[in-house]
């Protein structure tokens, strides 16, 4: 979502309970579903345990719960709906969660969230592990996301990541869609 500015800051979250759950997770969980890997060249050098995700030709498919919701909701969900809640109009819809690893000396290419979800939804991060040689870009400026904090992205603005660590970068991602916008389609 165009939020008008690259990124904003959300403030502190409780995300040890997730930080645990994500890291408790074994090898084969993050190679579980490659969808993002094999659909977007720009997601390569990524692995995820996902949640939920939508068609993509979403309003007009379904969101869906993936094999990642086993391993990550009951620990994910509380901290979704909290920072719903505390920054954004209930009543809406989820429509991408999920743990995101960027691999050790990794990247992700600059680009533009492209479809329409993307468009509506807002992108929120919240960090789980980093470190100074992770660099987040948003319109060729960098941007340090500290673990404990949200922030919101805007993926209309081109973005890329660079992980110059021996130590992978992981960081949890939902979409939100406010019920507003939903009507509206």
């Amino acid at each position: 979502m165009d939020i008008s500015k690259p990124v904003r800051y959300l403030g502190k979250v409780d995300v040890e309970a997730l930080i645990q759950c994500i890291l408790s997770q074994d090898s084969i969980a993050w190679r579980e579903q490659l969808i993002r890997q094999q659909t977007y060249e720009v997601h390569q050098d990524t692995e995820s345990i996902v949640m939920l995700f939508c068609d993509e030709e979403w309003p007009d498919g379904d969101v869906h719960r993936e094999v990642g919701w086993e391993r990550l909701a009951s620990v994910a969900m509380p901290l979704i709906n909290d920072v719903i809640e505390t920054h954004y109009k209930p009543g809406g819809i989820v429509l991408r969660a999920m743990a995101a690893k960027l691999k050790a000396s990794g990247r992700i290419n600059p680009h533009i969230d492209a479809l329409k979800s993307f468009h509506m939804g807002h992108r929120i991060h919240l960090p789980i592990t980093t470190n100074d040689a992770v660099r987040f870009m948003i319109e060729g400026k960098p941007y340090k996301f500290e673990v404990g904090n949200a922030y919101e992205i805007n993926n209309q603005k081109s973005h890329s990541v660079m992980n110059m660590s021996k130590e992978d970068r992981i960081s949890f991602i939902f979409d939100y869609v406010p019920q507003d916008l939903i009507k509206s389609e």
